[in-house]
């Protein structure tokens, strides 16, 4: 087990560049079941949760290799199993985006019911009712999904009862193998969802609204696709945290690789905040503001403030002058980090799914527990602006989402270290 220790109250200059969307990553990952060639993809970022899918493709019969750093090719046209096991299922909540795939694709699967951080209830029901719409026959047991259509899946028309990201892709990679037409109501329009339609639009599938909450998809009859290399998108969650960095450290730095685009509910949030930040088509650069006021914020679906970047900027609002609520919307154990953020002098309240917090706050260093992914990157955002040096334990939930991120902190003049318990 490691643990990393980080130094307060250092300034950072410089820039960082932000490596591939592992929320793209995945479901993109995922597509490759249906590809008919060996798929080269660039900006794959090298995190825990991405070679976890890649081992999981491997067991089911697929091949991979880094060709470079951040190029893996894949080639899926040996895959000869559809059943994703429980061993790798369980340390990943994104491998449940098998499931559309391989039914799709076989006509039969078993995938275990999935694992990943425990931030909250995320069933996949309406996964599942989606399927059962396009015919398949569907049974839980002992802990798989077991799920079967001889005859293909057939195209329909579905309404999510409400936004779900992997339940979309789940379902738009499914559609792409359909016989027939399907109609998709109420998709969640997130950047990483529409590269996956921009890549199987690439690959021949004809689909109607992309980017927009209604896609209309014409299914391949179960022919395999001919889906072209592709580069993953930057990673707008990455971004901001390193946005967050420079705003709470009062520094300048700029990300490189990354699509402002993509942040603009975070980028209009930081100038409410009294930052000045600049704009090219392929960075952002954050100025520092020695002022800096209080916030509300509500988490939502995109293109509103999401919900992965919540806690990081609670870290932030314990800098800020006033008093600033934290709307939860979307997950109902996401403010775990709080208790951790108090031990190192942080005023917070809670009442249901808001967040009262209180600045501008000394924090000081201490002993603290990352309790998922985000939560961890939040807790070192403090720890930079906390007096003494501060060690974050059970870092693996870090490793799942961020690639060298010592290494990038370090550049940008950081002093954080990955120590041995």
């Amino acid at each position: 087990m490691y643990y990393l220790a980080v130094e307060g109250k250092q300034k950072l200059s410089g820039s960082v560049t932000i490596s591939g969307a592992k929320n793209a990553a995945l479901p993109l990952l995922a597509l490759t079941l249906l590809s008919k060639r060996k798929i080269k993809i660039s900006n794959i970022p090298e995190v825990a949760d991405v070679k976890t899918l890649l081992q999981l493709l491997a067991n089911l019969g697929a091949t991979y290799a880094f060709v470079q750093k951040n190029v893996v090719d894949v080639d899926a046209t040996s895959v000869n199993s559809a059943c994703a096991n429980y061993d790798i299922v369980r340390k990943m909540r994104a491998s449940i985006l098998t499931l559309g795939p391989l039914l799709a694709r076989f006509g039969h699967c078993e995938v275990s019911l999935p694992g990943g951080c425990a931030i909250g209830q995320r069933p996949i029901d309406l996964h599942l009712k989606a399927l059962e719409q396009m015919g398949a026959e569907i049974e839980i047991k002992q802990g798989y999904v077991l799920a079967k259509a001889p005859k293909g899946l057939k195209g329909a028309t579905i309404v999510f009862d409400k936004v779900t990201v992997t339940g979309s892709e789940n379902i738009i990679m499914a559609a792409a193998l359909a016989h027939g037409t399907t109609m998709l109501v109420n998709v969640a329009k997130e950047p990483e969802v529409v590269q996956l339609c921009e890549v199987l639009r690439d690959a021949g599938v004809t689909i109607e609204g992309v980017g927009s909450s209604k896609l209309i998809i014409e299914g391949s009859g179960g022919k395999l696709l001919n889906i072209p290399d592709f580069r993953v998108i930057p990673d707008r969650i990455e971004a901001g945290t390193y946005l967050c960095a420079g705003a709470i450290t009062k520094s300048k730095i700029t990300l490189k690789n990354v699509n402002p685009k993509h942040l603009e509910a975070v980028i209009l949030k930081l100038k409410q905040m009294g930052f000045e930040i600049d704009e090219t088509e392929e960075s952002l650069t954050i100025h520092p503001n020695e002022k800096m006021i209080a916030c509300d914020i509500e988490t939502s679906e995109y293109p509103g403030f999401p919900t992965d970047l919540q806690a990081q900027f609670m870290a932030l609002c314990t800098q800020a002058k006033g008093t600033s609520l934290i709307d939860e919307r979307l997950f109902e154990n996401r403010f775990m980090h709080v208790s951790e953020l108090a031990r190192m002098g942080a005023n917070i309240k809670l009442k249901g799914h808001t967040a009262t917090v209180e600045g501008k706050m000394k924090l000081n260093a201490a002993d603290v527990m990352a309790t998922d992914l985000r939560a961890s990157s939040a807790l070192i955002l403090a720890a930079l602006v906390a007096e003494g040096t501060t060690k974050i334990h059970r870092i693996y939930h870090l490793d799942r989402g961020y690639e060298d991120l010592e290494g990038k902190f370090s550049r940008l003049g950081a002093n954080i270290e990955r120590l041995e318990e």
